[in-house]
């Protein structure tokens, strides 16, 4: 069942950064947009994920999380492809809408799953499972690399990875873990955190916004501020992902080291130097030295915030993570796109500047959290 979880990690990962890594190509070649309609398209993902997350909480009291796995993998899949060949300007938001919709059912559904397998190991293996969304991401970047170096139309390539994924979600599924839904509770619409959660959803706020604005921004970044290729833009989303991959890997080894705490402190001081490196010299290996230290940064702190939320002593697990996460996407919400607008005003520098202060909230909210947490 741990292999079989790992897996649907792997079909998320793999399949938001393959599209991620394409935007680039979708932003111009595809539909020609500049970077105010980009971030106005970008708005309608996280809006979509936002109006399901009561839906999907409700699912989880009923059916068990597995099941929903499986119909948000296929879900997932079917949107991603759709996004290479959209070709009018509000199919690409209405695609956008639904591949957020899908992504929240996969992508709560496979952490509710990981915190219920857990139960059934001593040591912690959470981070690890965020590992594997990484490595998987860092394929997926990987992979697109390789696809815009030898000019694969983008419609094709999506296509074809939504397809690989379907199939590989219907082989793992008959191996994961099979839970009793956990009873219902009579909560409003959209569940929102408790006082004693508010902190752990500020911090995913914070890190869910730092770490979108790479997927979305980072090979744009590179194009636009440090005057990349287009055959260099993935490198920027593709560093990232490296460092993410090593720090998840790395995550279940530092916090027997440091603590929980520890960990998350370090991790937003991170942050916020990553930022103001790739801010302060513009240049390509100070830009990937900066997306990296962002990357170490974010790598443990989402995982970190939905284990403490699962083990909440006010909600039960489903629940409790789905109220953490309604705050948390708030930040993949609005963060993105704003990015996109305050970069059509002034510059991505400008922008980027005000993003590393939420590696400052990071810091501050960790100082909140008890170590009885």
């Amino acid at each position: 069942m741990r292999i079989a979880n790992a897996v649907f990690f792997f079909i998320s990962g793999y399949g938001y950064t393959t599209w991620t890594a394409r935007i680039p190509s979708i932003q111009l070649q595809q539909l020609h947009l500049n970077d105010a309609q980009l971030g106005a398209a970008l708005f309608a993902l996280p809006i979509g994920l936002i109006v399901t997350l009561p839906f999907t909480s409700r699912l989880l009291t009923t059916f068990s999380s597995n099941r929903i796995m499986l119909i948000g993998a296929v879900a997932f899949n079917m949107m991603l492809a759709l996004l290479g060949f959209s070709s009018l300007y509000w199919e690409f938001i209405m695609i956008l809408f639904f591949f957020g919709s899908s992504r929240n059912f996969l992508n709560l559904s496979t952490n509710t799953q990981a915190v219920a397998v857990q139960k059934h190991y001593p040591k912690s293996i959470i981070t690890t499972f965020h590992g594997i969304w990484s490595l998987a991401g860092l394929s997926g970047v990987a992979t697109s690399w390789l696809m815009v170096y030898f000019n694969v139309p983008t419609n094709i390539h999506l296509l074809v990875v939504s397809v690989a994924l379907c199939a590989l979600a219907f082989i793992a599924y008959p191996n994961t873990l099979h839970e009793k839904p956990e009873p219902h509770e009579t909560k409003p619409v959209f569940i929102l955190p408790d006082k004693a959660l508010l902190k752990f959803a500020l911090i995913c706020f914070a890190t869910m916004a730092c770490e979108n604005v790479m997927y979305d921004w980072s090979g744009i970044y590179i194009r636009e501020t440090v005057h990349g290729s287009e055959r260099t833009v993935t490198n920027g989303p593709l560093f990232f992902m490296v460092c993410v991959t090593i720090g998840r890997f790395i995550g279940d080894r530092m916090i027997g080291r440091w603590g929980i705490k520890q960990l998350l402190i370090n991790s937003s001081i991170l942050i916020v130097a990553g930022f103001l490196l790739a801010i302060a010299i513009p240049k390509v290996p100070t830009v990937l030295a900066g997306f990296g230290l962002v990357g170490l940064g974010v790598s443990c702190i989402v995982p970190l915030v939905y284990s403490m939320a699962g083990k909440s002593k006010t909600m039960s697990g489903g629940p409790a993570i789905a109220a953490v996460s309604t705050i948390g996407y708030l930040g993949f919400l609005f963060v993105p796109p704003f990015v996109g607008f305050v970069a059509q005003a002034a510059n991505l520098q400008i922008a980027f500047g005000v993003i590393s202060s939420l590696g400052l909230l990071i810091l501050w909210m960790t100082t909140k959290i008890k170590d009885d947490e």
